[in-house]
C-alpha cells in the first residue's frame, strides 16, 4: 500500500491518496483543495479512484468530494453519524477493499461524533483525532472531550506502536510519526484517568 501525502489549503491540511501495491486501484481520503494536485498524483500513477473516504463531516476535509467524485466515477464513503451526502456508510468494524489491499474502520468520536480512524498494511489515517504532537479540537458542535478520552485510550493506544501515522493536518514537528512515538512524546497521548484528561482540555 503505497501513500501519497499532499498537503492542501491555508489550513494545512493533508489529503491523501492512496494505492493498491499489485493493482491500479486507489483511494482518496479527505479531498478539499488544490484538486488539481491531486488530480495529477492520480494520473501520474494510472489510477483508478475507487473510494472517496471522508475521515469526518467537516468542510476542509469534504469540500472537493463532489469534484472528485465527477472526476474519477468514485464513491463517497463516512461513518454513517455524518450528515453529508454519501454514497456507502461505514460503523467500527467494516472493512473498505481496494485492489488488494484493506482498510478496517475505527469509529474514534470525540473532535466530532462521525470521526474514524482507517487502518491496515501498518498504517493508521487519524483524520482529526489524533495529529503528531496533539489531538483535534472538541469545541466544534459534536465534539466531546469525554468521547476523544475514550477513542485515544480505549481505542487508538491498543492499535499497535509500529504502525506510521497520517493524520488531517501537518500540525506537528512531522509530516507523520508512529503510535509509539506519539505515546512516549504527544502530550495528550500520556496516561491519565478521564477526569485529569477533561481538566487538561478545559
Amino acid at each position: 500500500m503505497k501513500v501519497h501525502q499532499i498537503q492542501v489549503g491555508t489550513m494545512q491540511n493533508f489529503t491523501y491518496v492512496v494505492e493498491d501495491d499489485d493493482t491500479s486501484e486507489g483511494i482518496l481520503i479527505d479531498p478539499s483543495w488544490d484538486l488539481d494536485q491531486i488530480e495529477q498524483v492520480i494520473t501520474r500513477n494510472n489510477l483508478k479512484i475507487k473510494y472517496i473516504i471522508n475521515t469526518h463531516h467537516h468542510f476542509d476535509h469534504t469540500l472537493g468530494n463532489e469534484s472528485m467524485k465527477k472526476s474519477t466515477g468514485a464513491k463517497i464513503i463516512q461513518h454513517e453519524a455524518s450528515e453529508l451526502q454519501n454514497d456507502i456508510t461505514v460503523k467500527d468494524g467494516d472493512v473498505i477493499k481496494f485492489g488488494n489491499s484493506e482498510l478496517r474502520v475505527l469509529h474514534t468520536p470525540g473532535h466530532s461524533r462521525d470521526s474514524i480512524c482507517l487502518i491496515g498494511s501498518g498504517k493508521i489515517f487519524s483524520g482529526d483525532t489524533l495529529f503528531v504532537g496533539n489531538c483535534g479540537r472538541i469545541d466544534l458542535p459534536g465534539g466531546s472531550a469525554k468521547d476523544l478520552y475514550h477513542s485515544l485510550f480505549d481505542v487508538l493506544y491498543t492499535v499497535g506502536d509500529n504502525l506510521t501515522l497520517y493524520s488531517g493536518h501537518n500540525y506537528g514537528p512531522s509530516a507523520i510519526s508512529t503510535i509509539g512515538k506519539e505515546k512516549t512524546t504527544n502530550l495528550v497521548m500520556q496516561k491519565r484517568t478521564e477526569e485529569e484528561f477533561l481538566d487538561m482540555m478545559g
